[in-house]
């Protein structure tokens, strides 16, 4: 069970992570975040985290 929970949150964290890095960079529009340089550099670290959180929850036995 605890396998699964992690490998679905951590596929929504990149998520998250992704669509971030697409604001900051001004690829999707209207939000606050959009064009804001600082989303631009902290999505790609919540997409990497959640890289991780999807890895564990994949290698867990």
């Amino acid at each position: 069970m605890w396998r699964i929970l992690l490998t679905i949150a951590g596929a929504l964290i990149v998520i998250a992570g992704v669509v971030w890095t697409l604001q900051g960079l001004g690829f999707i529009k209207g939000s606050v975040m959009t064009g804001v340089t600082l989303w631009a550099l902290i999505g790609p670290l919540v997409a990497l985290g959640g890289l991780a959180v999807t890895v564990t929850g994949l290698r867990r036995s």
